[in-house]
């Protein structure tokens, strides 16, 4: 094997092993990007959901005052009801 037909294989596999890092890197940065992406977007699910809990417990609260107020041993009853049936469940 001569030098020149020695430098020009030694010099291909350089080139070869440059572009597998190069479509490696662009791959991984790629992925990163989408990683990325879907964290934003579970972020914004997250804060979507915990916005429209807070509106639901307003109406929840509003509801409960209401019941208090107009009927309050219909309300003291349903109470005692949901407490009887989550003890029940916790205890099993």
């Amino acid at each position: 094997m001569t030098q020149a037909s020695f430098n020009r294989g030694a010099d291909y596999s350089r080139n070869t092993a440059e572009d597998l890092a190069s479509k490696a890197s662009d791959q991984i940065e790629r992925v990163v990007s989408g990683v990325e992406q879907t964290a934003r977007n579970l972020a914004d699910q997250g804060r979507q959901a915990g916005e429209q809990v807070g509106v639901v417990a307003d109406n929840f609260k509003s509801a409960v005052d209401k019941s208090v107020k107009d009927q309050p041993l219909t309300t003291l009853a349903v109470a005692a009801a949901v407490g009887f049936v989550i003890g029940a469940l916790w205890k099993s």
